[in-house]
């Protein structure tokens, strides 16, 4: 089918906009289209080059149940508590 290295993935993404206390953050649902991911869809919540961390990543069988998963996970918290921090 398609012609990828050994430990490739793969993935077909739709973008969301979140914007919670006038803040904007991005969820990105990648769809599994070659490799091995969480799930067959994994919602990530993102700032273009920073990545949530894991456990705010929501997973699912479809593109839906995977959105849902990730807003379950991040309701009620403030954007910068999503992200890694910088250590000191």
């Amino acid at each position: 089918m398609l012609d990828l290295n050994a430990n490739d993935i793969l993935t077909k993404v739709a973008r969301y906009n979140l914007i919670r206390n006038e803040r904007m953050i991005y969820i990105d649902v990648h769809e599994t289209i070659s490799g091995n991911l969480a799930g067959k869809f994994v919602a990530v919540p993102n700032l273009i080059n920073i990545v949530a961390r894991q456990e705010y990543q929501g997973v699912g069988d479809t593109e839906v149940d995977a959105l849902r998963d990730c807003m379950g996970k991040i309701k009620n918290l403030e954007i910068e508590d999503l992200f890694p921090r910088r250590k000191e």
